[in-house]
């Protein structure tokens, strides 16, 4: 697995770690509207894949406002963020941001999208959280893009994760 720290602490962070060219695992969250979203919810479409620890969190409400920004700039393009916050809270939380470009989903059930993307922490302070990772997937389902934040208080790698998604 790939070396995370919180504010340079080490985080344990267990899954499957994800491959560049390898088919994207699959996976079962709760959309803040209470339904199932899957993979193939995105179904062909290029699919941007955002990992947070919450979105009550100022890192993350920084990463997936800029997201929602983006999103609306790319046709073809969807942006999935992935939390372990409660559907409620996710709802509460976009209306609040008026983000409506991200579709947000909630972990909380069962964590195996956290499991499959190897996301999820164990132990510490951020307990079951996601760490901080970006993912794109193609309209084949291959993923064409990973990134492993190495500091969970970081932001992503936009340019990277926005060049993988147009390419």
């Amino acid at each position: 697995m790939p070396s995370v720290t919180l504010k340079g602490n080490p985080i344990h962070v267990v899954g499957e770690e994800v491959q560049v060219g390898q088919d994207a695992p699959g996976f079962t969250v709760q959309g803040n509207d209470m339904s199932d979203v899957t993979l193939d919810s995105f179904a062909g479409k290029t699919l941007i894949i955002s990992a947070v620890p919450s979105l009550d969190t100022p890192v993350c409400d920084t990463e997936t406002r800029r997201f929602n920004e983006e999103a609306a700039k790319h046709d073809g393009v969807a942006v999935l963020t992935v939390s372990m916050d409660l559907p409620f809270a996710q709802k509460r939380w976009c209306g609040a941001a008026g983000v409506e470009n991200v579709t947000t989903a909630s972990d909380h059930r069962d964590a195996s999208f956290a499991r499959a993307y190897g996301v999820l922490i164990e132990g510490g302070p951020l307990d079951r959280c996601h760490a901080r990772a970006v993912f794109v997937v193609g309209p084949d389902k291959k993923v064409k893009h990973v990134e492993y934040v190495p500091e969970i208080a970081q932001e992503p790698d936009y340019d990277s994760v926005l060049a993988a998604a147009k390419g």
